[in-house]
């Protein structure tokens, strides 16, 4: 994208009421996001897919002698993350100055709310799809996050 015309989104977003704005080009994908520092994030286009029929060196599978015998495979984390279900502002509480919807280590039920995502001036509760320990809060309130992007995790 020309640098000039990023120039003018960033202005016109600065200058308007518009919080967010998301372009996406042949050239790339960029989000500007106004709050109290603007945040301008810009994406590359993905790879060309590989065209069929093209000629690939085929992929032989590595094999290292083992002279011990095969241990058991290792144990799954218990470690779960919640993911954020939609493109948003992250909130811990319900408003300013209340307590903050969980803290790392306390307790929650599958159902309980965790937290907030402001998106397109809604409050949408994110309720815990899994009942454990919180372990670790990934986000700052008033955050911007990402569809995917994690939240927190549960133990």
């Amino acid at each position: 994208m020309d640098l000039r015309k990023l120039k003018t989104l960033i202005d016109l977003v600065s200058d308007s009421n518009v919080s967010e704005l998301e372009i996406t080009e042949a050239e790339g994908k960029v989000r500007i996001v106004k709050g109290p520092q603007a945040v301008v994030q810009s994406y590359a286009p993905a790879p060309a897919p590989v065209v069929a029929g093209a000629p690939q060196a085929p992929i032989a599978p590595q094999i290292a002698p083992s002279a011990a015998p095969e241990a058991p495979a290792p144990e799954l984390s218990p470690l779960h993350t919640v993911k954020s279900p939609m493109v948003g502002t992250f909130y811990r509480s319900s408003s300013p100055g209340a307590k903050a919807f969980v803290e790392v280590g306390d307790m929650v039920k599958e159902g309980d709310t965790i937290c907030i995502i402001e998106a397109m001036k809604i409050l949408n509760e994110i309720e815990a799809d899994k009942s454990g320990k919180v372990v670790q809060v990934f986000c700052e309130n008033g955050q911007a996050v990402e569809y995917g992007q994690a939240l927190l995790t549960i133990e």
